[in-house]
């Protein structure tokens, strides 16, 4: 159940064609940067497969989720993978 002032995320990750791999070692090291930011991932699926992933994270604030995003150690990585980076679609959602 999420309790007041926290953020619930579902995030769609599509890996860049042909950079499966890269995409998911991307992704392997960009979530070990939640914690930071008073973020968990609750749940990492793959499909089977392989290039879409699915995370269920939560941060204990909305800034949390923002310091994330701009998080430089984050940023760097990014441009670093290039090409390879996957495309991802972040839901706010709810618990029911």
């Amino acid at each position: 159940m999420t309790t007041p002032g926290e953020l619930l995320l579902v995030a769609l990750v599509e890996m860049a064609e042909g950079h499966t791999e890269a995409g998911q070692r991307y992704e392997d090291d960009v979530l070990a940067y939640l914690p930071r930011h008073g973020g968990v991932l609750e749940r990492r699926m793959r499909t089977t497969d392989g290039p879409t992933e699915i995370h269920v994270i939560r941060f204990a604030s909305r800034a949390g989720y923002e310091s994330f995003m701009a998080d430089p150690d984050r940023l760097t990585l990014r441009e670093q993978v290039g090409a390879a980076a996957p495309t991802t679609r972040v839901i706010e959602v709810r618990d029911l």
